[in-house]
């Protein structure tokens, strides 16, 4: 980390020489690992070892960006020349810039994000788990004869920043991920499913078995779906699908949305949006969180953001040039000339996921979502869906080829259950929930 944070405080004063009136440079590293099984055959085995410079130069607020994998310090110089020199031909916006003050973020050992082990696990381990995920999945039924594959992977990263107004800062991550997604037979029809496990180390992971045998059952237990009627009832979204609809939520919460008019939020701060229910969070400094960093990709420190509380909108999620266009602070956003998320989540309620379709006497559970349309503007919200009819609070048969559509800040305002079945397993997660109506387009 001290060697790549050097490269990152020499680009700095490279720019600074070079006529840049502001600068911040950012060098990762990555060693990666991927496999892929597929039947008895390994179908993709790629590793690699990378390195980037990645390089913001202010003159006088007009800004370029420029990227390179050459770090020899001849070639650094001659990128910083050419990127300051872009630079003069930008038009100035007075708002652009690195962030003013430098704040100390929090070590990143204490956030638990980074395990040795990683880079350490035998190669042929994970070809082995990628093969065991393989054929237990169609060991679990014969109808279960084919698969887009079962894939390990795994990341051990290191990222050094540093800025012109004093900032220096570095730390390393971790990543894994085990996944399959078998494919059963239902005469005519094949019935796609997927299920997976990441963390931050192979210790937090589902196991093998669990993963293949919840993987195999969701392609199962979709034999002999049928289509619904047409109908409005209440929607329940499992966890994941939960997820998708919450990386609309936070679209419509990044200030650069808000600031471009291209939100349903816009001049909502203070207003009631979703019902009691609906306290979601954005925490960069979960333990062992996946989007977890001690800073962002500007050098401001990450936090811990209530975004919704009880339904009310209390803040937008902020890098810092947006921060200055609506007059506020940023919130440990920026991601890459971007605004991101770090954990954002919808806070877990308290009853088991089981509990909340047994409390359902009638209505949906989506297990799958297809396509894309959400208009940003208006919320309006539509996907192709499948998963399993509710009755008598059990689900009772598969459905697919419909359609579920509502509009968002509704659905928000409707919801009124949430499950305790959150998972930090991805940068946007969430819990299932349940809508208390929706309409459904089926037959």
């Amino acid at each position: 980390m001290d060697e790549l944070l050097g490269v990152a405080a020499r680009t700095v004063a490279f720019a600074l020489e070079a006529g840049a009136t502001e600068a911040d440079a950012t060098v990762t590293t990555a060693q990666r690992f991927s496999t892929e099984a597929r039947a008895a055959t390994v179908a993709k085995l790629e590793q690699s070892t990378g390195h980037a410079l990645t390089v913001r130069a202010f003159v006088d607020g007009a800004k370029a960006t420029l990227s390179t994998t050459d770090l020899s310090t001849d070639s650094v110089r001659a990128l910083v020349r050419e990127i300051v020199e872009s630079a003069r031909f930008v038009e100035r916006d007075p708002l652009a810039g690195i962030p003013l003050t430098v704040e100390q973020p929090t070590p990143g050992d204490a956030l638990e994000i980074y395990f040795a082990e990683v880079a350490a696990r035998d190669p042929a381990q994970k070809i082995a788990d990628a093969q065991a995920m393989e054929a237990a999945t169609r060991a679990y039924d014969a109808r279960i004869d084919n698969s887009s594959g079962s894939r390990v992977s795994d990341a051990s990263i290191t990222v050094a920043l540093a800025n012109s107004n004093g900032f220096a800062g570095a730390y390393r991550a971790t990543s894994v991920l085990r996944a399959t997604s078998p494919i059963a037979r239902d005469g005519a029809n094949r019935r796609n499913a997927s299920y997976g496990s990441a963390a931050r180390g192979y210790a937090d992971l589902e196991s093998v078995e669990s993963i293949a045998r919840e993987a195999a059952r969701r392609a199962v237990e979709m034999c002999g779906a049928r289509k619904p009627g047409t109908m409005r009832l209440p929607v329940i979204f499992e966890r994941d699908v939960a997820a998708a609809v919450l990386g609309d939520v936070f679209g419509a919460l990044s200030a650069a949305n808000v600031a471009n008019g291209n939100s349903f939020l816009v001049g909502r701060i203070g207003d009631r949006i979703g019902s009691d229910h609906v306290t979601i969070l954005d925490d960069g400094l979960l333990r062992r969180g996946l989007g977890t960093s001690p800073f962002d990709a500007e050098g401001t420190p990450t936090r811990t953001t209530t975004v919704f509380e009880r339904g009310v909108l209390r803040t937008y999620l902020y890098d810092t040039y947006y921060g200055r266009k609506l007059g506020s602070a940023s919130t440990g956003n920026a991601a890459g000339g971007s605004i991101g998320p770090n954990n954002f989540y919808l806070a877990p309620g308290t009853g088991t996921f089981d509990e909340l379709i047994a409390s359902t006497a009638r209505g949906i559970l989506v297990l799958d979502t297809i396509g894309f349309s959400t208009e940003s503007v208006t919320g309006t919200y539509s996907r192709g869906a499948r998963g399993m009819m509710i009755e008598n609070g059990e689900p009772t048969y598969a459905i697919d080829e419909f359609t579920i559509a509502g509009h968002l800040p509704t659905m928000l305002a409707a919801i009124d259950a949430v499950a305790s079945d959150l998972r930090f397993d991805g940068a946007i997660v969430s819990p299932s929930f349940r809508v208390a109506e929706m309409t459904v387009s089926g037959q």
